[in-house]
């Protein structure tokens, strides 16, 4: 006589045993149920059942994924969230039950399609659309469909993962309908890939600290990523670019600029041309290797030497010290009003003065070294005539 257990009793790999079996016909209750769904459940995402025990452990799932109780249902859910032998039609109908049963299907289980998200995306349930903005990995129909019809949280929610792929245009619908949110903003400054055309459209609505971030971690041109500095220093209170303003504030912009290989002639140049002092001493000083108090001594200084060696030590091209040294002087013999929109007007006049100084006086300049600086003095002009009709 044996004491081995018949083969047809043995608890073998399959996650359901015969004892189970007959403990849910004793005790049908939906504790029981429960219990053996994440017994099973858990079984398939272990890949621990062989050949002929997948299907029948994929039956009793497809049972129970209809079963009365949620709780039994949700248990389910939570223990498949990410299992690949899982039937597809088993992971959709948990995908379109309530809340507490589709959460942990739709942004872990990787057996949903597209089709799939699409239709329940549809259904207007916020939890829902938040789970799906989750996934690991996010298509741009996905992404497109989410911003259609998608909650504020639902929005923020997709713009923070990284795994999201969104269009362009659909960039642009975030910021038709979510610009204002601080949530949306943050989550879509911090994306890897930002287009230079969202960046533009969110100068105007983000804080200084995310602008900041804005123009140092993204691929933004030069002349845009002066545009963008003045703008954002303009809306503080005492305003980074006008008399008064924190030291550090424009030194901790300036160093990020360096780190990111923004601080360039160009972004220097149109400082200077907009009068922008507070910035064109940090730059520079930065550029030259030089401590600020050290360089403001220079600019201070109504001689020519300090402030042309200063200026050799940037390595920034020679044809640029001319329009430098000209700001300079222009700035020292020009002042605020202290009317609405100051700040424009001087940098208006600014740019008219530069512009007729280069037109008469001779800097011993080349006539390409000219050129070049009169396209980038009269497309600054240009970006100022919008303003016109507030200084007439």
């Amino acid at each position: 006589m044996t004491n081995e257990t018949p083969q047809s009793d043995r608890t073998t790999g399959l996650a359901l045993s015969a004892e189970d079996v007959r403990a849910l016909l004793e005790d049908p209750s939906a504790e029981s149920r429960e219990a053996a769904a994440i017994k099973v459940a858990g079984a398939l995402s272990r890949r621990s059942l062989n050949a002929a025990e997948l299907p029948i452990a994929q039956d009793i799932l497809r049972v129970m994924a209809q079963d009365a109780e949620e709780r039994v249902r949700a248990a389910l859910a939570r223990e498949a969230r990410s299992a690949s032998d899982l039937p597809h039609d088993v992971a959709l109908t948990l995908a379109k039950d309530v809340a507490s049963v589709s959460l942990p299907i739709l942004e872990f289980s990787e057996l949903l399609n597209d089709e799939d998200l699409l239709s329940v995306i549809a259904s207007s349930d916020e939890m829902k659309q938040v789970a799906v903005a989750r996934r690991t990995v996010v298509s741009e129909s996905v992404s497109d469909a989410l911003i259609e019809v998608g909650t504020e949280e639902t929005v923020a929610t997709l713009m923070g993962n990284r795994g999201a792929k969104v269009s362009e245009t659909s960039m642009h619908k975030v910021v038709d309908k979510f610009g204002d949110s601080e949530r949306v903003q943050e989550h879509m400054v911090h994306r890897d890939n930002l287009p230079i055309t969202v960046s533009e459209r969110l100068v105007s609505l983000v804080s200084e600290r995310l602008l900041d971030h804005l123009i140092t971690h993204h691929e933004l041109s030069s002349d845009m990523a002066s545009d963008l500095l003045l703008q954002t220093r303009e809306r503080a209170t005492l305003g980074l670019i006008s008399d008064g303003a924190p030291p550090q504030s424009v030194e901790d912009l300036v160093n990020s600029l360096y780190r990111n290989g923004r601080l360039t002639e160009s972004i220097v140049l149109r400082a200077a041309c907009l009068g922008d002092l507070d910035f064109l001493e940090a730059s520079t000083a930065k550029l030259a290797g030089v401590s600020l108090a050290n360089a403001q001594v220079l600019f201070d200084d109504s001689g020519d030497r300090g402030l042309r060696a200063l200026f050799r030590k940037t390595g920034l091209p020679v044809r640029t010290y001319p329009v430098l040294r000209k700001a300079v002087d222009v700035m020292r013999e020009t002042e605020y009003d202290g009317l609405p929109m100051d700040r424009e007007r001087f940098s208006k006049r600014i740019l008219e003065r530069l512009l007729t100084a280069f037109e008469t006086d001779d800097f011993g300049l080349g006539e390409d070294d000219i050129d070049y600086l009169m396209v980038k003095l009269n497309a600054l002009t240009e970006s100022t005539t919008d303003l016109d009709g507030a200084i007439q």
